[in-house]
C-alpha cells in the first residue's frame, strides 16, 4: 500500500505543475514512467484514476460575513511576523501524504487562515477578550480536516488550550481523538500502543499534549491521575470530549479547581473551543445528560473560566437551534453562544459527491436515486421497539444485490484494496435494527452460497439460480453502462465475500466498524453497517457505495445529517445509489435548494455590509425554522405568531388540485389576465412561453387572490400575497412568465398554454389532492426566461464568484432579475392516476429584503399536515448512556 500510496503522490506531484489538464492517455504514460522508477509492477488503474480526481479538484475561497461595526482586525496573521508555522505546515504535509491534491491542501490553508484571521490574535493586549464564530460546511465534505488545520494554525498563533466537543457519541468521539492523534498530537492516545503517528513520524515536530484518549473521554479520573495544570506544559494542550452535561462539568470542575486564580478566572491562557456539529445540542430529547439548555450552560461556564476564550461552531446544517429555537436555550445562552463575530461558508470541493448531484441536478439524480414503495407493510414509518418483523422488503433485498454487484465492479476496477460499505437505516430501535441484521446475514449467506457454487459455471446453469438472477438482474438494472460486461462480473463475484462483513452500529452493540484494522493489513473491508442515530452522526462510512434510508422526520438538522452517502467517491460515483422514501426524496431536494439559498443569502448579506446578527434574524424568519420553533411549541396545542421572510425564496403550487372544475375556472382565469395584457403590458415571446414585464404587484396580488387552491396549499398563497404586498414599495413591478414549451401538449386554443408532462409518484393523488415530485413545479432553468442579455451576464458573473464550476442556477437568475416573478403552469400528469391539465404557479421574491417580514399563525393542524409522521429523538435508542 505505502509503494502505491507514494507512486500516486509523485505523480500527483508532477501533474500538479502542467498548464494543461492532461488527457488520461497522458496521466497513464506518466504513471508507467514513475512506476518503472520505483519498479512497481502492479495494477495502476486506481493510481492513475485518483491522479485524475486530483487534477480537477479545486476549492473555492468561500465567504465570510462579519460583524461590520466591530473594531478586530482580521490581518493580524500577515502582521505578526514571529510566526512560525511548524504546525501548519506539518499538517499540510500529512494531507499531501494521504493523497490530497496540492490544490486542495493549499486552498485548505488559506481558508483556515482566513478563518484564524476572525479569531483574536492570542497574543494581543488587554486581559479579557472573547470572539463567537460559525463555520457552515457540507455534510461529509471534510469540516475534520478544516478545524484540524485551524487547530494547527491556532497552535501555531499561540492558543495554548483547545477543546474540541465532538458530538455526542462514543464512536464520533474515538474516531475524531484518532484523527486528531494522526494530523496534530504526532502520537497514538492509545495506552496499549504510545507509538508516533502521522505528523509526529517527522523527527522534529514539537507534538501536543492530550488529556483525552481514544478509550476514555474527559473524566475525574484521568484528570486526578494527571495532576495537571495547564501551564505545567510548554505545548499546546487538547482535549476532545462528547458533549453531555457529566463530561462538560468534570472539566469545568477541574479546571476551577486546578487553573482557575484570582475571581475564578484562568487569564494568561488563550483557549479555542470547537464544537463540532454545534446543532447537535439541538436533539429536542428528555435524557437529561443531553439537555441542550445544560450543556450549553456549561460550554458557556468553560468558556466564562477564561479571560480570553474563541468559539468556533462547526455545522453543516445552519438552522441550527443556535439561531431558532427560542424554547430550548434562555436569552443569556443564546447570546453568549450567537456567532455574533462571523459566520463563513466553507465552499465544497468540485469532486464533491452532495445534495445537488443527489437531489437537484435531474440528470445525475435520476441515476442515483431509487425511491422505495414496498416498506410501510413491513417496516412501516411509525413503528414500536417490540413490533415483529415478519420479512424484509424486497427493495432492500434488490439494494443488496446491487451492492454485492457494485463491489464486483470495484474490484474489477483495481479497487479490491479500497474499503466499500452499505448503510441500511430503517429504525431507531435496537431490537429491530438486529432483526434486519439477521435478515441480511441470512441472505448474504444464501448469495455467498449460490456465487460460489455458480460463479464459474456456465450461463444457461448459473442463471437458473434464483440468488444468481437477481444479481444478474442488479447488474443489468444498475450497471449496464458500467465498462464492463455480466460475464466479468459474474467471475469477479467470488471475491467479493472474502472480507465482506455485516454490522449493527448503535451504542448498545459492541461492535465497531473499524476500517483501521483491515488497512493495516492492505484489506479493502466490504461492510454492511444496519443502525440509527449512531449513523447519522459524524460517523464516516468509508466507501460507501449503496445507502437504503427508510425514515420520517422533517427536522432539518436530523435528515441532513442522515445523508451519510454525501462525500468524495473517487473512481465509483457512477456506482452509488440511494433509495429513499418518496417523501424522503421530496424533503431532501427541498432542504437541499434551502441551504443553497441560504448560501446566497451570506453572500449577498456580505455585499450589503450586513452582519452575523441580520443572518441570525434572516434564518429564524425563514418559512422552514417553523418546522423547529414550532414542533418545540406547539406540545401545549397552542398557536404560535411568527415572522418570515420571503427574500430570494421561490414558493410554488406543488400541492394542486385535481378537480376538473377547479381547474377549468383557473385556466379561464389565465386566459382573461393573459388578453387584457396582465394590466395592459406587451406581450413578448422567450424560448418557453411568453413574458409581460413591468406588472403592477397589485395586478399580480389580484390574480393570486382569485386562482383558486387547493385547501392544503392555501395558506400559503395568502402568505405569498401578504408578502408581496408588503414589498410592493420597494419593488412596484414584477415580471409574468406564461410557461408554455414548444413541444407541449395542448395549447391549440386562443391564451391557452401548452402543456408540461410531470410524473405521478406511487401513492398518488391524496383524496382530493396531487403533491408534485420533489414539491417542484417549475423545470431548473425557467427562472433565466425573459431575461436581458446584461441580466444573463450578471447571473454568469454572480455563478463565476461563487469559485465553483461557474453553474449558473436559478438563484442567480433570481438576483439578476432584481424583481418579484410570477410563473404560471400548465402541468399534463403522466399515467391515468391523474387528469389534467392541471394550473400551477410559482412566485419568486428578489433577493435583499432580509428583514421584511410578514406575521404568520401557525397551529398543530399545519404542523402535523407539514410534518406527517415523525421520528421522535425522544425515542431514539441509539444515544449513549
Amino acid at each position: 500500500m505505502t509503494e502505491e500510496r507514494n507512486i500516486a503522490n509523485a505523480l500527483i506531484s508532477g501533474l500538479a505543475n502542467m498548464a494543461e489538464p492532461p488527457t488520461r492517455e497522458q496521466v497513464e504514460e506518466k504513471a508507467i514512467q514513475i512506476a518503472g522508477i520505483f519498479g512497481y509492477t502492479g495494477d495502476l488503474r486506481n493510481i492513475v484514476t485518483e491522479a485524475m480526481e486530483s487534477v480537477v479538484t479545486r476549492m473555492g475561497a468561500g465567504v465570510s460575513l462579519v460583524d461590520v461595526n466591530a473594531k478586530h482586525d482580521d490581518q493580524w496573521i500577515h502582521k505578526r511576523d514571529d510566526i512560525d508555522w511548524t504546525y501548519a505546515e506539518a499538517y499540510e504535509e500529512f494531507l499531501r501524504n494521504e493523497g490530497w491534491p496540492p490544490q486542495m491542501v493549499q486552498s485548505l490553508g488559506d481558508v483556515t487562515g482566513r478563518i484564524l484571521g476572525h479569531l483574536q490574535d492570542p497574543l494581543s493586549e488587554g486581559t479579557s477578550w472573547n470572539r463567537r464564530g460559525l463555520v457552515i460546511g457540507h455534510v461529509q465534505s471534510g469540516k475534520t480536516a478544516n478545524y484540524t488545520g485551524l487547530i494547527a494554525r491556532a497552535a501555531d498563533a499561540g492558543y495554548k488550550f483547545i477543546i474540541v466537543i465532538a458530538g455526542i457519541h462514543n464512536n464520533l468521539r474515538r474516531q475524531t481523538q484518532q484523527r486528531i492523534d494522526e494530523a496534530f498530537i504526532g502520537r497514538s492516545s492509545d495506552p496499549e500502543d504510545r507509538r508516533k503517528i502521522g505528523v509526529g513520524l517527522d523527527p522534529g515536530y514539537p507534538g501536543a499534549a492530550t488529556l483525552t484518549n481514544i478509550n476514555e473521554d474527559f473524566n475525574k479520573n484521568t484528570a486526578a491521575k494527571s495532576g495537571w495544570k495547564i501551564n505545567d506544559f510548554s505545548k499546546p494542550i487538547i482535549l476532545i470530549i462528547k458533549k453531555n452535561v457529566t463530561t462538560l462539568t468534570a472539566l469545568h470542575k477541574w479546571l476551577k479547581e486546578l487553573n482557575a486564580e484570582g475571581n475564578d478566572r484562568i487569564s494568561d491562557v488563550p483557549m479555542l473551543l470547537i464544537d463540532d456539529e454545534a446543532d447537535n445540542a439541538s436533539i429536542n430529547t428528555n435524557k437529561e445528560d443531553l439537555d441542550p439548555t445544560r450543556t450549553n450552560a456549561m460550554i458557556r461556564r468553560i468558556l466564562g473560566l477564561f479571560a480570553k476564550s474563541c468559539y468556533v461552531g462547526y455545522t453543516a446544517t445552519p438552522f441550527a437551534n443556535i439561531f431558532i429555537n427560542p424554547d430550548a436555550y434562555g436569552d443569556d445562552v443564546r447570546e453568549e453562544l450567537f456567532p455574533r463575530d462571523f459566520i463563513y461558508c466553507l465552499d465544497a470541493p468540485t469532486t464533491y459527491f452532495g445534495a445537488e448531484k443527489v437531489f437537484l441536478d435531474e440528470a445525475t439524480s435520476e441515476s442515483i436515486v431509487r425511491p422505495i414503495d414496498d416498506c410501510e407493510d413491513l417496516i412501516p414509518y411509525s413503528h414500536r421497539r417490540d413490533d415483529p418483523i415478519p420479512e424484509l422488503p424486497p427493495s432492500l433485498y434488490r439494494a443488496l444485490d446491487t451492492f454485492v454487484v457494485a463491489r464486483a465492479i470495484r474490484n474489477l476496477r483495481g479497487q479490491a484494496r479500497k474499503h466499500c460499505s452499505m448503510m441500511v437505516n430503517v429504525s431507531r430501535f435496537v431490537p429491530i435494527q438486529k432483526a434486519v441484521r439477521d435478515f441480511l446475514s441470512l441472505r448474504e449467506k444464501k448469495i455467498r452460497e449460490a456465487v460460489l457454487a455458480n460463479y464459474a459455471m456456465p450461463e444457461e446453469v448459473s442463471s437458473r439460480n434464483m440468488y444468481m438472477q437477481g444479481l444478474k438482474e442488479a447488474f443489468y438494472t444498475e450497471y449496464a453502462d458500467a465498462g464492463v460486461t455480466w460475464e466479468e462480473v459474474k467471475v469477479g463475484l467470488n471475491g467479493v465475500f472474502e472480507n465482506l462483513h455485516l454490522y449493527v452500529i448503535n451504542s448498545k452493540s459492541d461492535e465497531v466498524l473499524d476500517y483501521s484494522r483491515y488497512e493495516k493489513e492492505g484489506i479493502g473491508l466490504t461492510a454492511v453497517a444496519v443502525g440509527g442515530l449512531s449513523l447519522s452522526r459524524g460517523l464516516t462510512i468509508e466507501g460507501l457505495t449503496v445507502s437504503y434510508m427508510y425514515r420520517n422526520t422533517k427536522m432539518y438538522d436530523t435528515l441532513m445529517q442522515m445523508g451519510r452517502w454525501f462525500g468524495y467517491r473517487p473512481g465509483f460515483e457512477d456506482l452509488c445509489r440511494v433509495h429513499l422514501s418518496r417523501d424522503s426524496i421530496n424533503w431532501y431536494s427541498h432542504i437541499a435548494e434551502a441551504a443553497e439559498e441560504l448560501v446566497q443569502q451570506v453572500k449577498r448579506m456580505r455585499r450589503d455590509r450586513l452582519s452575523p446578527e441580520d443572518f441570525g434574524f434572516y434564518v429564524r424568519s425563514h418559512p422552514d425554522s417553523l418546522l423547529i420553533t414550532a414542533a418545540n411549541k406547539m406540545r401545549s396545542g397552542k398557536e404560535v405568531t411568527v415572522e418570515q421572510s420571503f427574500s430570494g425564496r421561490l414558493r410554488e403550487s406543488y400541492i394542486v388540485p385535481i378537480d376538473p372544475d377547479v381547474n377549468a375556472k383557473n385556466f379561464a382565469l389565465i386566459a382573461d389576465y393573459w388578453r387584457s395584457g396582465f394590466g395592459g403590458q406587451q406581450e413578448k415571446a422567450t424560448d418557453k412561453g411568453v413574458i409581460f414585464r413591468d406588472v403592477r404587484v397589485e395586478v399580480i396580488g389580484d390574480f393570486l387572490t382569485r386562482f383558486e387552491c387547493h385547501a392544503k396549499f392555501s395558506g400559503m398563497k395568502s402568505d405569498v400575497v401578504s408578502y408581496l404586498e408588503r414589498i410592493a414599495a420597494k419593488h412596484p413591478l414584477a415580471d409574468v412568465l406564461l410557461i408554455s414549451p414548444k413541444g407541449g401538449s395542448g395549447g391549440e386554443a386562443p391564451f391557452a398554454l401548452k402543456n408540461q408532462e410531470r410524473v405521478v409518484g406511487i401513492g398518488q393523488p391524496d383524496g382530493s389532492a396531487w403533491r408534485l415530485n420533489k414539491d417542484r413545479v417549475a423545470s431548473r432553468g425557467d427562472e433565466k426566461l425573459g431575461l436581458s442579455d446584461p441580466q444573463l451576464a450578471e447571473a454568469k458573473a454572480e455563478a463565476d464568484r461563487d469559485d465553483k464550476s461557474g453553474a449558473v442556477s436559478d438563484t442567480h437568475y433570481r438576483m439578476a432579475r432584481k424583481r418579484p416573478l410570477l410563473m404560471i403552469h400548465s402541468l399534463e400528469p403522466k399515467g391515468d392516476a391523474v387528469t389534467g391539465p392541471i394550473a400551477a404557479f410559482g412566485m419568486s421574491f428578489p433577493y435583499g429584503d432580509y428583514l421584511t417580514t410578514i406575521k404568520v399563525v401557525v397551529n398543530k393542524v399545519w404542523l402535523e399536515q407539514m410534518q406527517g409522521y415523525n421520528d421522535d429523538p425522544d425515542q431514539e435508542e441509539d444515544h449513549d448512556d
